[in-house]
């Protein structure tokens, strides 16, 4: 396999969080040497690359795609425009999940959705919704995402315990699975309904 290709497809999934070289190692066949070559090799290819937007940012022992300084103004609009005024389905979905499941990892909210969440938490973390909660005592150091004052007051509640409850678990994964994906279901067209009224 190509190791810039298995990199970047890392780094993609990784999102926020980052991914330590360490854990590269760890995933990758290649040696250590050879992914510290590799990384440097992918960062200057991204930084000369004018038709890429993307660059490598390594913070600590950590390593994470982010947005050239160029684009910012351009990402700024992105995020003002009418067009991102209402929740996406994905936002939303990711919203349902943080507020049931609060204190959670960008990797365990991937997990229940399928999809990568990365995209729905800075939506969600610009738009004040949500807001982090430390660091998980995990590998990584993960950080945690809950809902924030300003989603109790956005959508008019006063508290979690106004939020649908959850159902018991039951014996049959997939019932309990289906029941909690019609309670997400749920809690998305209660938001949806607040938004809209807002």
């Amino acid at each position: 396999m190509n190791i810039t290709a298995e990199l970047e497809s890392l780094l993609y999934v990784v999102g926020d969080d980052g991914i330590s070289l360490d854990e590269l190692d760890h995933l990758l066949s290649a040696s250590r040497a050879t992914i510290k070559r590799a990384l440097s090799a992918f960062a200057e290819q991204l930084r000369a690359d004018n038709q890429r937007g993307l660059v490598l940012f390594q913070f600590g022992e950590r390593y994470k795609l982010v947005t050239k300084k160029a684009y910012a103004a351009l990402i700024k609009r992105y995020f003002e425009t009418p067009l991102t005024t209402n929740l996406s389905q994905a936002s939303l979905e990711t919203l349902a999940i943080i507020a049931y499941k609060q204190p959670i990892t960008r990797v365990e909210i991937d997990e229940i959705r399928g999809v990568q969440s990365g995209g729905a938490l800075q939506r969600l973390m610009l738009r004040q919704l949500i807001e982090e909660r430390g660091r998980k005592n995990a590998p990584g150091r993960p950080i945690l995402y809950g809902t924030s004052a300003f989603f109790m007051d956005y959508f008019g509640l006063k508290s979690m315990a106004e939020l649908p409850p959850l159902p018991m678990p039951e014996a049959d994964a997939s019932t309990t699975a289906t029941t909690n994906q019609d309670l997400f279901a749920q809690f998305e067209a209660q938001l949806k309904d607040k938004e809209e009224n807002h």
